[in-house]
């Protein structure tokens, strides 16, 4: 069963069930779900994507599929593309009670539709030049500095590749991973850009920058973003939600850019902020 990213999540056994105690995060209370030990043992897993739009984009990429679940009561032409869809990509495709379907999911926005596989597969830092140089453009890179929200992270991973930034550089440790939060959170982006794990983002800065990218750390206090020079190869940092970006990473960057604050509010969300540098660089490289 998929649990919402900080709910806690204890099991116990009574009789042949297993029961989860979820004590949720957001809307406190307990919540108690009978489920077999056989899902328990096979079905539950964080490698779970549910929802049409997101299985569908999981089908169409070129990540695995090991199950594709249709509920028993799904029988329109999107479930029977889906189905057609996952025969051509090996699946096993099984037809399973909604009620069954909500144990896998953890909820009722599943949509009828559910999928298991890799979520993504992960590459390392260098190879986010390569794509840029395929596509003989400037690179344009994005490293998350620790976000522990996995919305943030999907929204973030969203935005870029809308946006057509080269990939996406997380931290191995220190940060949330691509989870099917991350990937509901993204609508599916994380099947079409290229994701690296960094063990060392620090080294990673230093890298890019000795291969000629220009980093900019995303940083209240820093110059207007607005009247900076986003053109070129780029790396930007955008850090985590309570503490931005490092100190270490903000000494190696080049330049600290910022967003304006005329409100009362000190600051944007991560992801928020992310996405309006994003396109501030966008915007600069259609007009050279």
């Amino acid at each position: 069963m998929f649990f919402p990213e900080g709910d806690s999540v204890q099991t116990g056994a009574a009789g042949s069930a297993g029961f989860y105690t979820v004590k949720r995060r957001r809307n406190p209370r307990i919540f108690y779900c009978a489920v077999s030990e056989e899902l328990a043992r096979d079905e539950i897993t964080d490698n779970i994507v549910c929802g049409r739009n997101a299985v569908l984009e999981l089908l169409k990429s070129d990540s695995r599929i090991d199950t594709l679940y249709i509920a028993l009561d799904k029988d329109d032409k999107f479930a029977a593309y889906c189905r057609a869809l996952g025969k051509e990509r090996g699946a096993v495709i099984k037809q399973i009670h909604p009620d069954k379907l909500f144990e896998i999911c953890g909820s009722n926005r599943h949509q009828g539709l559910a999928a298991s596989g890799a979520l993504t597969v992960y590459v390392e830092p260098p190879d986010i030049l390569d794509v840029a140089r395929g596509k003989g453009e400037n690179p344009f890179i994005i490293l998350v500095d620790g976000v522990e929200d996995p919305y943030n992270l999907g929204a973030i991973i969203r935005t870029a590749e809308v946006a057509g930034a080269h990939g996406v550089i997380i931290p191995k440790r220190g940060g949330v991973q691509v989870s099917a939060a991350v990937h509901r959170a993204s609508a599916g982006a994380v099947n079409h850009i290229t994701i690296a794990r960094a063990s060392s983002l620090s080294g990673t800065v230093r890298y890019m920058k000795d291969k000629g990218l220009f980093c900019y750390a995303a940083e209240i206090t820093g110059q207007p973003a607005f009247k900076t020079d986003l053109t070129g190869p780029i790396l930007l940092i955008i850090g985590s939600e309570g503490f931005g970006v490092s100190r270490l990473l903000k000494e190696l960057s080049d330049v600290c850019i910022s967003l304006p604050v005329v409100g009362k509010t000190e600051s944007l969300n991560a992801s928020v902020a992310a996405g309006a540098l994003i396109y501030e660089i966008v915007r600069q490289r259609m007009l050279t």
